[in-house]
């Protein structure tokens, strides 16, 4: 006989209601818990499988935010919890108008209820660095902000999803969580949303901060940190997402040998607000892509970053760049980049305001 997913939770809710009420009386949650949103929005930790060894070939998203929360009984000793799903999807399909959502909703969470100690939001992990990043910026409070996923469907034998959920919350509520911005929380790591990175494509250990390190542990014990950032983020951030209706446009473009260079042309043609490089070794490109931007008069071109695709190390200002006005991005990966470039772009198309930004942040 097989059960759904959805069969295996009810059957565990009804053994937890039923015959076990003594079980469940002696680990009744305190009275007076703390209160964290979690904000569901699909990817792997809410995937479901045709059987509990379909790894790879699943539905992301199959599953509602509050039914991972029903999951996990243990969740109730930690806090009380309120379930928002926001969409339900795979993360490589969402969107900056979704950033835009779940920034506009935590900081009227955190506006609206004092008490509240925290948000958790469930995410694929595909690109849930990014999402991190970008709240990290515009989430304009120093209560903790966490996100999660999973590498393996909700359905899965050893799902790594639930364990990986119930240390989430155990951080949003945990006083040493506060002021250290976004989070990142899985395999009982805590890695800072500007650090950290997706550097495996299976294992749970995926999410790691290259030669930075993480930020702390959770364990069975405590939720432990041994290092903060100390680049801006949240409550001591200047982007004001208020006004913004529409993120500048930003694009990404990866240095190779012997590069093509209408992919730089066509972005330029396109009128691209900004564009990322994602340059060999310590930030470079070639002379063939170096042509294609100083081609176009410096009034017409869009603002230009300089990040790398080795995933260690900084990209500092070097004079031959410098002269033709791109921008180094310090540790920041291409892609988190772009998510900064995006944000100064809806302050200042000033060349050394911009500068400043991507030192300080």
């Amino acid at each position: 006989m097989t059960f759904s997913f959805r069969s295996t939770i009810v059957l565990c809710l009804a053994s937890l209601l039923g015959c076990g009420i003594p079980a469940a009386a002696q680990n009744a949650p305190p009275n007076d818990l703390p209160e964290v949103w979690v904000l569901a929005t699909g990817g792997t930790i809410s995937g479901q499988g045709s059987s509990s060894t379909s790894l790879t070939e699943y539905r992301a998203g199959a599953l509602l935010g509050a039914e991972l929360v029903a999951a996990i009984p243990d969740i109730q000793r930690h806090a009380t919890v309120r379930v928002e799903q926001i969409v339900n999807v795979g993360s490589p399909n969402l969107t900056l108008d979704n950033w835009m959502t779940l920034s506009h909703r935590i900081n009227a969470i955190f506006s609206d209820d004092p008490d509240v100690a925290g948000v958790v939001i469930t995410h694929g992990t595909n690109t849930l660095e990014e999402t991190a990043y970008f709240l990290n910026l515009t989430v304009r409070h120093d209560r903790p902000v966490v996100l999660v996923g999973a590498q393996r469907p909700a359905s899965a034998i050893s799902a790594d999803g639930p364990l990986n959920l119930l240390n989430a919350i155990r951080t949003a509520v945990s006083p040493a969580a506060r002021g250290k911005g976004v989070l990142v929380v899985m395999n009982e790591e805590i890695n800072a949303a500007r650090d950290v990175t997706k550097t495996n494509t299976y294992r749970v250990e995926t999410f790691r901060s290259p030669e930075l390190g993480f930020l702390g542990y959770v364990d069975a014990d405590a939720v432990s940190f041994y290092r903060a950032s100390t680049k801006r983020h949240t409550a001591n951030s200047e982007f004001d997402l208020t006004a913004v209706i529409e993120l500048p446009t930003v694009d990404i473009v990866y240095s190779y040998v012997q590069p093509n260079p209408v992919m730089i042309e066509a972005l330029i043609a396109s009128e691209v607000d900004g564009l990322v490089l994602a340059g060999t070794g310590a930030g470079l490109i070639s002379r063939v892509e170096r042509a294609a931007i100083e081609q176009v008069p410096a009034s017409s071109r869009p603002v230009i970053v300089r990040s790398n695709r080795t995933g260690n190390g900084r990209v500092v200002a070097l004079e031959s760049y410098d002269a033709s006005g791109m921008i180094p991005a310090d540790t920041l990966n291409p892609q988190k980049a772009r998510i900064l470039l995006m944000l100064a772009l809806t302050k200042t198309q000033d060349l050394d305001e911009i500068r400043r930004i991507f030192q300080e942040y």
